[in-house]
């Protein structure tokens, strides 16, 4: 564990503590609370408030999405073709996100995309006739419900696959029904790791930074991209110790989800056992 030890604190627990720390410290290096007390502004509430509708958004449909996928697909053979194909295109689409997602979007639905090209001509339907909306916040959630389903499919089959026989069998000698089996046993069971699972989308979603910073190259509308303008534009000199600030912000909202997360982790593993 030593050489994992080290590659967590060069890479994981340094930047970080660096990144916190200069946000309790001015340009000269002297303590002070202004750059934290900066979070109060107007401008950086609303970019947290974007940044977590973004993320509960895309959580939520991610996690319904996957779950039915998850169902339909739990009993099918682990050995067999259809499982096989859809855990292999869900550990590679969980993971393809940033430019190359951005591109892919651009390139199929942007505002000379292929498809949007072909509705124009073939059926004369503009989907930007209200606005270029895949370059702004609301264009996020697509790009971001790409890779929220694949991730909830592999988090949560494992839950799925939990059930055991025993109980639909223990249901149906009692005289229950599926709806009964489902409304009793099953929701009850899977509830603690839907939520778990669904925690984890948001902050999958609330960290996301490249694929954002793709599409929306022009705006600060989500809290790191906040953070990239505090670092590099030119309008905003002497407040580089803002994105220190901000990245404590994050960090507080991702201790409060993960701790979420572990709680209701807990409670789904009494299950498995």
């Amino acid at each position: 564990m030593a050489p994992f030890a080290v590659y967590v604190a060069l890479f994981l627990v340094l930047p970080t503590v660096i990144a916190l720390a200069t946000g309790f410290v001015d340009e000269d290096g002297a303590p002070t609370l202004d750059t934290v007390a900066a979070l109060g502004d107007p401008f950086v509430l609303r970019g947290f408030g974007t940044s977590i509708a973004l993320s509960a958004v895309t959580a939520v449909i991610g996690a319904l999405l996957g779950a039915l996928v998850s169902y339909a697909i739990v009993s099918a053979r682990p050995e067999g073709m259809l499982r096989s194909v859809i855990d292999a295109a869900s550990g590679v689409l969980a993971q393809f996100g940033g430019v190359m997602l951005a591109f892919a979007f651009i390139a199929t639905i942007g505002i000379q995309g292929g498809v949007t090209v072909l509705l124009r001509d073939l059926a004369g339907i503009d989907i930007f006739a209200d606005g270029v909306w895949l370059y702004e916040s609301p264009g996020l959630i697509l790009p971001y419900i790409y890779f929220q389903v694949p991730l909830m499919i592999i988090v949560f089959l494992p839950a799925l696959e939990s059930l055991k026989p025993q109980w639909a069998e223990a249901n149906a000698t009692l005289g229950g029904t599926t709806a009964t089996f489902w409304w009793r046993i099953g929701i009850p069971v899977l509830w603690p790791s839907f939520l778990g699972s669904l925690l984890l989308l948001f902050a999958n979603a609330f960290s996301s930074y490249a694929t954002a910073a793709a599409l929306t190259s022009q705006g600060q509308s989500i809290v790191p991209l906040q953070i990239r303008a505090a670092l590099t534009s030119e309008t905003l000199l002497g407040r580089e110790n803002l994105a220190g600030a901000l990245a404590l912000g994050m960090v507080v909202v991702m201790v409060i989800v993960m701790t979420l997360y572990a709680l209701l982790q807990r409670r789904a593993d009494r299950w498995r056992r």
